[in-house]
């Protein structure tokens, strides 16, 4: 008897289990930009010159993952300038931070960095960025793409899936029943999208460059002229250009280079793991994230701070 009764509550058990879990998927009806499945990245490989990528704004998708309780290592769909079309093939609960695309659900607009239900057959889409540069889309239990090298973290070379393209289905984690649904929400802090000063440590090679072009690199303004994964490059600065010479040496996201020229370049998530250019300033994680929000065109200023 007592056996049977056991059985019968495991039967139940593994009922509530079909009902309130269900394996979900997102099924791509019109691409954005520039949009990847990121986490926050894939570490230990620099040595056989794997780069970390994960999320550009480490804050933002962090963010965006505790609103539904998910954890910080969920991967997330990181998009860039202008947003996807997706499709809900089941229902979910999902949570949008970063750069505001003007997200809307079935056509109906819907709050930034707020928890959110979805239903089967539901649309979300997303238009240009109203300000900053990118967003993030979290879903309970995160993105399930291939996991590779201990990351989701999509990359050329690495991964299947890189950009997402029409008509691609890509795979969630189980979501619990809509029913089991609470709400919570985070007022947007648009000073992470307004700072333009860079907090920056100063780089192994910051004193090869002359006590004039220290001053000029933390006072002057420098304009982005490009803006991708691997790197932010500025406009030439002539009063910059130098003739020092390094040997190619360990970088990391955030680390500045300037070539002999005169150009500034922030080295972002997909950057290479080394470089022959001088590391003048290593950007914070805060200011990786705020660079991150940044459009071509806007201008940054740097500062020093000191561990």
């Amino acid at each position: 008897m007592i056996f049977i009764k056991f059985l019968m509550k495991l039967k139940n058990r593994i009922t509530w289990l079909k009902w309130n879990f269900i394996m979900h998927s997102i099924q791509v009806i019109k691409p954005g930009y520039c949009d990847s499945i990121q986490d926050l990245g894939r570490f230990g490989y620099a040595s056989i010159g794997v780069p970390v990528s994960g999320v550009m704004d480490a804050l933002s998708a962090k963010m965006a993952n505790a609103l539904i309780r998910n954890s910080q290592q969920n991967a997330v769909l990181e998009m860039a300038l202008i947003g996807p079309v997706l499709m809900f093939q089941k229902e979910a609960v999902i949570a949008i931070s970063g750069a505001d695309m003007s997200p809307k659900l079935n056509d109906i607009p819907v709050k930034m960095q707020t928890k959110l239900a979805v239903k089967t057959g539901d649309i979300l889409s997303f238009g240009k960025a109203i300000y900053g540069c990118r967003s993030y889309l979290a879903v309970k239990n995160g993105f399930r793409t291939d996991k590779k090298l201990n990351s989701y973290a999509a990359f050329n070379g690495i991964t299947d899936l890189v950009i997402l393209k029409k008509g691609v289905i890509i795979p969630i984690g189980k979501q619990l029943k809509i029913f089991r649904f609470g709400h919570s929400s985070i007022k947007v802090d648009r000073q992470h999208f307004n700072n333009e000063v860079l907090d920056a440590y100063k780089g192994p090679e910051f004193e090869l460059l002359t006590p004039k072009q220290q001053d000029i690199l933390l006072t002057d303004g420098f304009q982005i002229v490009k803006n991708t994964r691997m790197a932010y490059q500025f406009a030439d600065v002539p009063s910059l250009a130098h003739k020092c010479e390094i040997l190619t040496s360990a970088v990391m996201p955030g680390t500045v280079q300037l070539t002999q020229s005169g150009k500034l370049m922030a080295l972002m998530k997909d950057c290479q793991t080394t470089g022959g250019y001088p590391r003048i300033l290593q950007l914070s994680d805060e200011a990786i994230a705020v660079l991150a929000q940044k459009n071509t065109c806007q201008k940054i200023k740097f500062k020093i701070i000191h561990l």
